[in-house]
């Protein structure tokens, strides 16, 4: 696959920086800054679920995983490991490269007129146009899909947005019945807002619905 992958990317002309294992990759990420990485979980060594899990306990960038078809645990567990988003192998080219622009699209903010760059929701900041979010002063540190996650939401507080939407709006996949990765990202957005469990404060369950936005 790494060949193949390599090959395809540099074809689209991006820059590739490709590694054989997981150790080689986290190696790699101390000198190499990339703007998304491609994560095989099948990796010689150490995991890709470890991969992902170290990569995200000090680094926020967006991470891509490849999975086998069908494979369901694996994708569940790769998303609440922290990936943002993943494609099903053999990856096709056309596939990838829309994903990884998707992804990158991520960290722009969502911001128009009517909504304030700046928004004061009790112990929870939103800042639109820094793309920064603090919890009572103390930055939280988001990966791209929660961070647009979050944004979408909070945009319209009150709103109940169906996992279609989110999906849609957020990872901008035209396919349906994917709600794995809206409801991954929530587990992972309330984890780091500190949301106690059980009793979410600001991102709220709309049971048979999606989810909300509840500005305090």
């Amino acid at each position: 696959m790494r060949e193949g992958v390599e090959l395809a990317l540099r074809r689209q002309g991006h820059d590739v920086a490709a590694v054989e294992t997981g150790e080689d990759g986290l190696a790699r990420l101390r000198s190499f800054r990339p703007d998304v990485v491609v994560l095989d979980l099948m990796l010689p060594g150490m995991t890709g679920l470890e991969v992902c899990r170290r990569i995200r306990a000090t680094d926020q960038v967006p991470i891509l995983m490849a999975t086998a078809r069908g494979d369901d645990v694996d994708v569940i567990v790769g998303l609440e490991a922290g990936a943002d988003d993943y494609v099903v192998k053999p990856v096709q080219a056309r596939v990838l490269e829309a994903r990884i622009r998707a992804v990158l699209r991520r960290v722009v903010g969502t911001t128009d007129g009517s909504v304030p760059r700046v928004e004061v929701h009790g112990d929870l900041t939103v800042d639109r146009a820094g793309l920064t979010v603090t919890h009572r002063g103390e930055p939280i540190p988001l990966a791209p899909s929660e961070l647009r996650l979050l944004l979408v939401l909070s945009a319209s507080p009150g709103q109940v947005f169906s996992r279609q939407q989110l999906l849609e709006s957020v990872w901008e996949h035209s396919y349906h019945g994917d709600s794995r990765l809206v409801d991954a990202c929530v587990k992972r957005l309330r984890t780091k807002m500190g949301e106690p469990a059980g009793q979410p404060r600001y991102v709220q369950t709309v049971r048979g619905f999606g989810y909300r936005f509840q500005a305090q």
